[in-house]
C-alpha cells in the first residue's frame, strides 16, 4: 500500500515539476509557411517596453460569414501572440450591436459589405474597428483596410496582413516619446496651414514639429542656418515664390551636413479651381529657381504636366433637376493614379496614390543611390508646357498610339553624400566650415505639391486621401508617412507594412456547387468507416472466443 502512494506522490511531483518548468520556459512555434505568426523584432520591442496595463477593444464579436470570421479569428490569434509577450495587454470583443450609435459617435464608421452565401448576394453592416487604450489616451485601430479596386478577398488578405502594423503602431503612438524635430519650410509661398492639416496632425503623434520661415535669411543668414540645423528633417510643401540665393544656400548646408529634406514641389502652374471656372486654362512653368541645386544633387523636375490615362475622377455639373445641379464623375487624366510598384518599404501595401498636375522626373548620372517609388502607368505620357488644358478633352477619344512613353518617374528617393549645389562657387554669405561634399544623408522628391493636400469642407480639414465627393480613398497619407519614417531612420515600422501573408480563401462558386456532394461525403463516409470497423472487429472477436 505505502508503495502505491510513493507512486502517486512521484507522479504528482513530476507534473507540478512539468508545470513550472513550462510556465517559465514558456515557448510558441510558428509551423505556418509564411511566419504568419512571428512578430518581427520591432513589435517585440515595442511591446516589451510596456510597462503599464494597455487595453483593447475589439468590435469584431457577432455572426458573420465565413471570409470576415476569419479576419475575428486572426485578430484575436495576434492579440494572443501580443499578450503572451507582454502580460500587460489585456483584450476582449465586443458585439457593437447594441452600441453601434456610440460608435458612430466616435467616429468609428460602420462598413457596409457585399457577402456571397450559398449563391445568393447580401449585404452586411460591420464594425472592423479596434480602440488601444493606455493611461488616459486612446488610440483607434481599423481593421479592414480599404483598398481602391480590389477584390473582396483581396482586401482581406491585405486587412489580416495588416493587423501587426496596426496594433504595434497604435500602441507605439501611445507609448513612444517624441525625439526628432521637423521643420515645415514658410516664406515661399507654401501651401497654407489647412491644406496639410490633416498629415501635421498624424505626423504630430511620433514627432515634434515646427514652422520655419525663411525670411529670416535676408537680414540674419547665419543665425537662421543653425537655428534650422537643429531639425532632422525639413518638409517644403509646393512653393510657389521664387528662392533667393541665399535661402537656397541655406536649405543646401543644412543638407550637407546630414539633414534631410522631402521636397512636394510643382513645377507647372496649373490648378483645377480657375479650370472650372472657364472650362480652360493655361498651363505654364514656374521658376523657383531650384534647378541648379537639384541638378547637383543628381535630379531634375521637369516643365511638363503627366497625362495618365489611369487617374482619378473629377465632378462636373451635367444638367439640372428641379434647382438643384447635378453633377457626375469623368476621368481627369491630369490626376493620375499611381499604383504601388512594391520595389521599396516607402511603398509596399499601400492604396494607390493620387496625384494632380504632377510633373516628371528625371535623374541623372552621379554617385547617388537613386529608387523610383512612383511613377506613371504603361499608359501615359508628358505634354510639354506652357499648354492650354480644357475640360473638352474629358469627351476626346484616347488614341492608346500617343501614349507610348509610360512609366515615367513622380517620385524619387536619393541616398548617399551629395555635391553641394555652390562647390566651387562664390557663397552668398559665410557660413563657418561650409561643406561641398555632404555627409551620408537621403532626400525624397515628389513633383506634385498636391500629394500632401487635404480638402476642405465647410472651412475644415478633411482626411488627406479620401475624396470629398466619391469617399474614394487613397494612399496618399500612407505614402508620406513611411516616407518620413524612412527619411529619419524610423524604418522598423516601415517593415512590418511590408510583410506579406498569403491566405488562401474558399472558392464560393465551387463551394456552392458541389456542396450536396459534399455534405454526402461527410455524413456517408464516417459511416463506412463505423460499419467497415464494426465487421472487422465482430470478425476478429469471433474468431477469438471460437
Amino acid at each position: 500500500m505505502q508503495h502505491k502512494y510513493s507512486k502517486i506522490a512521484v507522479v504528482f511531483l513530476g507534473l507540478l515539476v512539468i508545470n513550472i518548468i513550462s510556465y517559465n520556459l514558456y515557448k510558441r512555434f510558428d509551423l505556418t509557411e509564411d511566419h504568419r505568426y512571428t512578430l518581427s523584432k520591432t513589435s517585440v520591442n515595442i511591446v516589451e517596453a510596456i510597462e503599464e496595463p494597455i487595453f483593447i477593444k475589439v468590435y469584431l464579436e457577432g455572426d458573420f460569414p465565413a471570409e470576415f470570421k476569419r479576419l475575428q479569428t486572426e485578430t484575436k490569434l495576434h492579440l494572443e501572440e501580443l499578450k503572451a509577450i507582454n502580460k500587460n495587454i489585456q483584450f476582449r470583443f465586443i458585439n457593437p450591436k447594441d452600441i453601434a450609435e456610440e460608435l458612430v459617435e466616435k467616429g468609428l464608421k460602420p462598413s457596409r459589405l457585399q457577402v456571397q452565401e450559398n449563391g445568393k448576394l447580401s449585404e452586411i453592416v460591420i464594425f472592423p474597428w479596434a480602440v488601444v487604450s493606455y493611461k488616459n489616451k486612446t488610440e483607434p485601430v481599423s481593421l479592414l483596410k480599404d483598398i481602391f479596386a480590389n477584390s473582396q478577398n483581396e482586401q482581406l488578405e491585405s486587412s489580416i496582413q495588416n493587423l501587426e502594423y496596426a496594433f504595434t503602431n497604435a500602441i507605439h503612438i501611445l507609448t513612444s516619446k517624441k525625439e526628432k524635430k521637423i521643420a515645415i519650410i514658410k516664406g515661399n509661398g507654401e501651401l497654407n496651414d489647412i491644406y496639410i492639416a490633416d498629415f501635421l496632425r498624424k505626423l504630430r503623434e511620433y514627432y515634434r514639429l515646427a514652422p520655419f520661415t525663411l525670411d529670416s535669411v535676408a537680414t540674419q543668414p547665419q543665425k537662421t542656418y543653425e537655428a534650422l540645423t537643429k531639425f532632422d528633417l525639413i518638409i517644403i510643401s509646393k512653393p510657389t515664390k521664387h528662392f533667393t540665393e541665399e535661402e537656397k544656400y541655406t536649405l543646401d548646408q543644412y543638407t550637407m551636413n546630414g539633414g534631410k529634406s522631402l521636397w512636394l514641389i510643382d513645377n507647372v502652374q496649373a490648378e483645377l479651381d480657375s479650370l472650372m471656372q472657364t472650362g480652360e486654362s493655361l498651363a505654364y512653368p514656374r521658376d523657383l529657381n531650384l534647378t541648379d541645386l537639384f541638378f547637383n544633387y543628381g535630379f531634375r523636375i521637369n516643365y511638363d504636366l503627366v497625362n495618365d490615362v489611369y487617374s482619378s475622377k473629377i465632378p462636373l455639373a451635367t444638367g439640372n433637376v428641379g434647382n438643384q445641379t447635378q453633377f457626375s464623375s469623368f476621368n481627369w487624366n491630369y490626376f493620375p493614379l499611381v499604383n504601388s510598384t512594391n520595389n521599396h518599404p516607402i511603398n509596399t501595401n499601400i492604396e494607390a496614390v493620387n496625384l494632380k498636375f504632377a510633373n516628371s522626373i528625371d535623374t541623372l548620372k552621379n554617385d547617388i543611390q537613386k529608387t523610383i517609388l512612383l511613377e506613371s502607368s504603361e499608359i501615359s505620357k508628358s505634354q510639354g508646357t506652357p499648354s492650354i488644358i480644357a475640360l473638352k478633352s474629358i469627351a476626346e477619344k484616347i488614341n492608346p498610339s500617343t501614349y507610348k512613353n509610360g512609366h515615367i518617374p513622380l517620385a524619387v528617393l536619393l541616398e548617399g553624400n551629395f555635391k553641394s549645389g555652390y562647390a566651387g562657387r562664390t557663397k552668398p554669405y559665410l557660413i563657418p566650415n561650409s561643406k561641398e561634399q555632404s555627409n551620408q544623408t537621403k532626400m525624397i522628391i515628389v513633383a506634385d505639391g498636391d500629394i500632401i493636400a487635404n480638402a476642405i469642407s465647410k472651412g475644415q480639414p478633411l482626411e488627406l486621401g479620401v475624396d470629398k465627393w466619391s469617399n474614394q480613398r487613397y494612399g496618399n497619407k500612407e505614402f508620406l508617412l513611411n516616407s518620413v519614417n524612412y527619411l529619419l531612420d524610423d524604418i522598423g515600422l516601415i517593415n512590418i507594412r511590408a510583410k506579406h501573408i498569403k491566405i488562401n480563401f474558399l472558392d464560393k462558386e465551387k463551394a456552392f456547387n458541389e456542396a450536396t456532394t459534399w455534405q454526402l461525403i461527410n455524413i456517408l463516409f464516417p459511416l463506412l468507416l463505423l460499419a467497415i470497423f464494426g465487421v472487422i472487429f465482430n470478425y476478429f472477436r469471433k474468431k477469438k472466443y471460437q
